[in-house]
């Protein structure tokens, strides 16, 4: 665990809320990004990217952490295309899925325990019931779970939610 303090944890998921899923035509920006010369690292999702996002997000005064099957690779390909510095990276244990109650989503628990007590948003398009009740019964700080719509990833309505939380758990 690093430890953090001040300003919240938002843990950030890479797929699904950076990447949508949604067709091409769901995602205009593609046209413009993908005739750029700039390599796709073999994934031609990346294109799907929106390159105003990092600021977006820095914009919001969380502490920002990569907690995403990407790992340290989210900073090599990810943090540079949308505008983010390098991130911390939460390193998920060798087998964590068997834990916790049927449902629970294998990131939960140890997003908490990272968290340790913190305030933490997460943001992922996997988040279920599950995960917020055992958030709401194990977690004594504050936190904010937002499932993203993975066909439309992360959108000005989901940071409007997000900066919401924000001003009403961080002290003026």
């Amino acid at each position: 665990m690093t430890s953090v303090t001040g300003r919240p944890l938002l843990f950030l998921d890479v797929d699904g809320p950076l990447i949508p899923f949604g067709s091409s035509s769901d995602h205009p920006r593609i046209a413009a990004v993908s005739s750029s010369p700039s390599p796709d690292r073999g994934n031609p999702l990346l294109g799907r990217l929106d390159p105003g996002l990092g600021s977006r997000l820095m914009a919001l005064s969380c502490r920002l952490v990569w907690a995403t099957t990407w790992e340290e690779e989210a900073n090599e390909v990810i943090s540079p295309r949308i505008g983010l510095p390098r991130l911390p990276v939460v390193e998920w244990p060798a087998s964590c899925a068997d834990e916790g109650p049927r449902g629970l989503h294998w990131k939960t628990r140890p997003l908490v325990e990272w968290a340790d007590s913190r305030p933490f948003i997460w943001v992922d398009d996997e988040i279920n019931t599950i995960d917020r009740l055992w958030v709401d019964a194990g977690h004594p700080g504050p936190s904010l779970l937002h499932r993203v719509d993975p066909v439309r990833g992360l959108v000005e309505a989901d940071l409007s939610v997000l900066a919401d939380w924000v001003r009403a758990v961080t002290p003026a």
